[in-house]
């Protein structure tokens, strides 16, 4: 195969990045509960936060009028695990679950088992995008 037709050859996901309402409300949910680590951001013109969780950070940009809406535009009953959402590896989903209900924070859906053994929690963030927390067999 030349070149041209290699794959790409993606390593990992490296961010993701969200838009939201309120910049500390946010900061409170992924550092807070979550747990992420706050880290320097560049001295872009907008504001926003990082934060890291392993090898992935989330970049939040404040709303302003260049960038995209806040929040999740799919209707909040029609969030699930099977709407858009991106994961976290957690050391054990069903407690993370107790603490999310412990808080006060609404589950979206779960605790519940794939069939490949992966336990799978599912929440929303102050902004509505879903956030899947989860565990590996046996952990």
């Amino acid at each position: 195969m030349n070149d041209a037709a290699a794959p790409i050859g993606v390593k990992c996901l490296d961010h993701v990045t969200l838009v939201v309402d309120d910049l500390e409300r946010s900061r409170a949910f992924y550092v807070d509960v979550l747990g992420m680590d706050p880290v320097d951001r560049p001295g872009f013109s907008f504001d926003g936060r990082w934060f890291q969780a392993g090898k992935t950070q989330i970049h939040l940009i404040h709303s302003h009028e260049g960038s995209g809406p806040a929040g999740n535009q799919v209707p909040q009953e029609r969030r699930s695990s099977r709407s858009h959402h991106f994961a976290f590896e957690v050391d054990d989903a069903t407690a993370a679950a107790r603490r999310l209900e412990s808080l006060g924070i609404s589950l979206v859906g779960g605790p519940q088992q794939r069939p490949d053994g992966v336990v799978q929690v599912f929440v929303s963030d102050p902004d509505g995008h879903v956030v899947e927390l989860c565990s590996m067999p046996g952990a």
